[in-house]
């Protein structure tokens, strides 16, 4: 009898203690229930970089490949950006980006130099652009799953593809020496073209799911736009805005 009370004695031991264990884990999990481990997610911010192709398909970029020592793949470059993303449903996100791209290159005519005494008439060409952009983003499958009322568990890897559209900012500037085509006399200046202008895209991509709020991107994207150049190329066409980029980047949900 004593044996029998001594064990039940332990075992109420043992529950006190497990219960005692148990409670931190348990407030602990409540005091986290505003986190989206018990809930979807509602939004999630990442940034990213890669790399950018200018489609570089205007006049302006045509006489500075066929004048300069310039090539239209120079125009190519590192592209930055940053994006807020919110979830409309299980598969719909909107999202509202920021990107930068910036090229900086120097040159010389191909087939002129300096009168008096032969040296390189040499230039520095810069092209920038800064997209600000709103998308649609369809996801292929659904992003995770509910396990009872309060868990959701993201999946390992969510294909999307999507399209939208905002303003680009770009600026074009050709700062050195140049010659005049009529005279050929050689002049220093700087030649400038800026403004803004409507732009549209389409891309797909692919979350892989580094933990429950860390998110790897990968995607592809292009872009459309042209703009009317400025007083400094008045006589040349609107200049390219459009081309193709592909990032990498980071995101956190919550």
């Amino acid at each position: 009898m004593k044996k029998h009370r001594s064990r039940l004695q332990r075992r109420l031991v043992l529950v006190a203690v497990a219960s005692t264990l148990s409670l931190p884990l348990a407030v602990s999990a409540q005091a986290g229930g505003d986190g989206f481990l018990f809930k979807q997610p509602y939004a999630s911010f990442g940034i990213w970089g890669g790399y950018a192709l200018a489609q570089a398909g205007s006049e302006v970029f045509d006489f500075a490949s066929e004048h300069l020592t310039i090539d239209k793949n120079d125009f190519a470059s590192s592209a930055w950006g940053a994006e807020l993303s919110v979830r409309a449903t299980e598969r719909l996100d909107i999202a509202a980006g920021v990107g930068l791209t910036h090229t900086s290159t120097r040159s010389e005519f191909r087939n002129y130099v300096g009168e008096s005494d032969d040296l390189a008439i040499e230039q520095t060409t810069e092209f920038t652009r800064v997209p600000v952009t709103l998308s649609a983003k369809w996801y292929l499958r659904d992003r995770g799953r509910s396990v009872s009322r309060f868990v959701w568990i993201p999946e390992r890897w969510t294909p999307y593809v999507g399209a939208g559209g905002g303003v680009v900012w770009s600026r074009f500037v050709q700062d050195g020496d140049f010659v005049d085509f009529e005279t050929f006399d050689v002049f220093a200046s700087q030649l400038e073209s800026e403004g803004t202008t409507g732009t549209a895209h389409v891309f797909s991509g692919v979350d892989i799911s580094l933990s429950t709020k860390v998110v790897l991107t990968g995607e592809g994207r292009y872009s459309w736009g042209k703009m009317a150049m400025g007083q400094d190329f008045r006589d040349f066409d609107s200049i390219d805005l459009s081309g193709f980029q592909a990032t990498v980047g980071l995101s956190l949900r919550f």
